[in-house]
């Protein structure tokens, strides 16, 4: 009798967070929806990789004399030359930032994905 009490909980249990578990993962009201990713944009992504990496020549305000990469307009309107330059080796002629290493593969995948993304300025 109590292997059958035992067997009959352990089974209710089993129902029981099996419905619990398929509640929660298939319903419309979960909190834990799948949000679509966030886009790569010129003010949350592109900014800090050309202050850091292109500044001081490609910023007029800190003595600069370079094409102009301060503004969305003027990175946006040089992003091919940009992505060109910075895929480049160090020992070849163009290569960007020049004098320094060259950028990680994550940081010239970030320009990568704002221009296949649309070259979007902000959310």
């Amino acid at each position: 009798m109590k292997k059958i009490y035992v067997s009959l909980c352990l089974v209710c249990a089993a129902v029981a967070l099996t419905h619990c578990v398929s509640t929660r993962s298939f319903s419309g009201n979960s909190t834990a929806a799948v949000s679509a990713p966030k886009k790569t944009t010129y003010q949350d992504n592109v900014t800090q990789i050309l202050q850091t990496q292109c500044a001081p020549c490609h910023f007029p305000d800190k003595g600069g004399n370079k094409k102009p990469l301060d503004s969305y307009a003027g990175a946006s309107a040089q992003v091919d030359e940009i992505l060109r330059r910075i895929q480049l080796q160090p020992n070849e002629r163009g290569f960007m930032p020049r004098q320094h290493p060259k950028l990680s593969d994550s940081t010239i995948n970030v320009i990568k994905a704002w221009k296949a993304e649309g070259l979007l300025e902000k959310q």
